[in-house]
């Protein structure tokens, strides 16, 4: 399926990957950005704003109504709303009942609205902490957060309802994506420009449990081109593919490249004890996206570091951010 000269709706399009997303959509389609900015920004979409071919619409995905009504005349929906993973640990059911609830009255409208694709953007979260390694989509799905149940339980609802009322579904499971407008502040902080925000004040960064746990770090450019590779794949409808950078690095390591690139006096990492929900091991296999859509990676881990860096020091984030909460629990 071409993805260009279409009308297009991106859910969470003013978030951290749906706005990158967004701005890759918008050059040859018209587009409809959904977000309600509990958690996307208005700054992450103002590039956007004032173009013919956009619409910035805020609305809460959980709203039926609104959602048949955004869903008016769209070809293709890509969901990326949600209810981030550490706010699941305090308000779990806002985590099921946006995750999963407002997942189910999207996918009901765009079968209503007689969408051509549908993309559920859902979580490596789903698979909990890896049995085997590298994870295939084959992988026992385990979440160990009410996050991962509830994104696992969005990717059931709009695969029945694929079954059930013919909409065209695919699924896409992200690694940790990170890059630049990634979440740094509050309890969407992520591991990143948490660490950042405490290596540029001179604060060490606090690594939870022994920093041996590994991610799948993904370039949000990757992340991007896999899910737009994706939304054009005929042969995934129906189907579950993971898109990641394909290789695994701990946590330590994180903080110790960063503190590399900072440079200075920058501290070395303080240890406190683990996090709720926290998986040990997350390490992706890639071969499925490779083999039906020609997806690769391009970008190199410590080469999208130094760019995140620039990022950060560019947006000034440090100077606008409560640094002290870079050194405090997030959950």
């Amino acid at each position: 399926m071409e993805l260009s000269g279409r009308r297009i709706v991106v859910t969470g399009g003013a978030g951290f990957i749906g706005s990158h997303l967004a701005d890759a959509l918008a050059r040859d389609n018209d587009l409809v950005i959904i977000d309600d900015f509990s958690v996307g920004c208005r700054e992450n979409t103002a590039q956007l704003e004032g173009l013919s071919n956009v619409r910035i619409a805020e609305a809460d995905i959980t709203d039926r109504d609104a959602m048949h009504e955004l869903c008016a005349g769209a070809e293709v929906v890509f969901h990326l709303a949600i209810s981030c993973l550490r706010t699941s640990f305090g308000q779990p059911y806002m985590s099921h009942d946006i995750n999963a609830g407002g997942t189910l009255s999207l996918c009901l409208a765009a079968q209503e609205r007689r969408v051509k694709r549908f993309l559920y953007v859902s979580s490596s979260e789903v698979y909990g902490s890896a049995l085997a390694v590298p994870m295939s989509e084959e992988h026992p799905l385990q979440p160990t957060t009410v996050y991962g149940a509830s994104k696992l339980a969005g990717e059931l609802y709009a695969q029945a309802v694929g079954r059930t009322y013919g909409l065209p579904v695919s699924v896409v499971r992200p690694f940790n994506t990170y890059g630049p407008r990634e979440p740094w502040q509050g309890a969407r902080a992520e591991v990143i420009p948490r660490f950042l925000l405490a290596l540029e004040a001179g604060h060490a960064p606090v690594v939870y449990g022994d920093g041996l746990q590994t991610r799948d770090f993904t370039y949000v450019e990757d992340t991007v081109r896999g899910l737009l590779l994706a939304g054009a794949c005929d042969e995934l409808v129906g189907g579950v593919v993971n898109v990641a950078r394909g290789r695994e690095v701990s946590i330590r390591r994180v903080a110790e490249l960063l503190r590399e690139r900072v440079g200075g006096d920058a501290p070395p990492p303080r240890f406190e004890s683990d996090r709720p929900g926290d998986v040990s091991r997350h390490y992706a296999d890639v071969a499925k996206a490779k083999r039906l859509f020609g997806f690769e990676p391009e970008v190199e881990f410590e080469d999208g570091l130094a760019r995140t860096l620039a990022w950060f020091r560019g947006q000034k984030i440090a100077e606008r951010a409560d640094v002290g909460a870079a050194t405090r629990p997030n959950w």
